[in-house]
């Protein structure tokens, strides 16, 4: 019950940040003068195209970029009617992009997905390589094991990861066979998903997993290494030892519990780093993310598309907060002490 409640609570507050949210997110992105058609407007008006200047008017009333900006807001969101009455965000209309002259729904609808699963990927990844690694550097402080792990992390920490998917690319392809660029075969692009469709696309994870969660494997190898160790040095541990607990037994009951939590916690902060560190690597890798629309609206200025995709990462953020939460309460019994109070 008291679980429940915090869970509940838990999921009301990010629904109010959320909101907060969107409304940073709508007037950040309308900071700088003007927006996409106002500039197209001036530069149709400029070479005299009166039928373009037209259209591009229209559009500015349809879409209420002609009203006042909080105005804009309301409808953007769905709290107040528009054109064409209530529909916004919560009605699950995401605008209309006018740098691709298509829905936002249609744009980011194959990459949404195909962006959650490199992302998720890349968080598997860096908990399965960053849990072992750090703590066998802890256990075996001052080792070879330990001066390794240390080598390969901050190998990882300094190696930009465009040149890495660059050097991937070269010897994966030449070597191994891997292929090169995009997440599946052309041939399967548009089609249902089949057995061979499935295993294309695992194919082509290899690299981008690789790539995008090298760097957070790496910062979280060495936390985890860190906090096991401040854990290790506890008098606890000693008494542990000195009960005649076996060494992996104690490691595993005591001190690795202890420094899990930051290990958990950091679940909230991955996945949007994951998806904006992601962004250049996309480029790179001609990955059917969001990255690349996000970087190309806000170029142009494309708010609607821009204002989605944003969205989408804080409504990420706050997913794996709670989620880090509500893992939090369960695993450690002073934060369950905390919680019930």
């Amino acid at each position: 019950m008291i679980f429940l409640r915090f869970a509940v609570y838990r999921f009301m507050t990010m629904l109010l940040t959320l909101l907060v949210v969107s409304v940073l997110v709508f007037f950040i992105i309308n900071l700088p003068p003007g927006d996409f058609l106002s500039n197209q407007i001036a530069e149709l008006r400029a070479t005299g195209q009166a039928e373009g200047v037209a259209k591009a008017e229209f559009l500015r009333t349809e879409y209420a970029l002609d009203r006042p900006l909080w105005e804009q807001y309301l409808i953007w969101v769905g709290f107040a009617p528009g054109p064409n009455g209530f529909s916004g965000l919560i009605q699950g209309d995401f605008g209309w992009s006018f740098e691709f002259d298509n829905p936002v729904a249609d744009i980011v609808g194959d990459a949404l997905w195909l962006t959650v699963l490199i992302n998720l990927s890349a968080v598997l990844f860096v908990y399965l390589v960053a849990l072992p690694l750090g703590v066998l550097a802890a256990a075996r402080s001052q080792s070879w094991v330990d001066y390794t792990t240390a080598f390969v992390g901050y190998l990882g920490l300094a190696t930009p990861n465009f040149l890495l998917a660059l050097i991937l690319f070269y010897y994966g392809q030449k070597y191994i066979g891997l292929p090169i660029g995009g997440l599946m075969d052309p041939a399967f692009e548009g089609e249902p998903m089949t057995f061979a469709k499935a295993k294309s696309i695992a194919i082509h994870l290899i690299v981008p997993t690789f790539v995008i969660g090298t760097a957070g494997a790496a910062a979280m190898m060495q936390r985890l290494r860190a906090n096991m160790l401040d854990e290790l040095s506890k008098p606890y541990v000693e008494t542990a030892v000195a009960k005649g607990l076996s060494p992996t037994r104690m490691l595993s009951k005591y001190p690795l519990r202890m420094a899990f939590n930051p290990f958990v916690a950091d679940i909230g902060n991955l996945l949007p780093a994951m998806v904006s560190g992601s962004v250049l690597v996309s480029v790179v890798m001609s990955l059917p993310t969001i990255g690349p629309d996000l970087l190309a609206a806000l170029k142009s200025q494309d708010q609607f598309l821009a204002g989605f995709i944003l969205m989408f990462v804080a409504f990420l953020t706050l997913i794996g907060t709670m989620v880090s939460d509500m893992l939090l309460v369960l695993l450690d019994p002073r934060i369950r002490y905390g919680a019930r109070e």
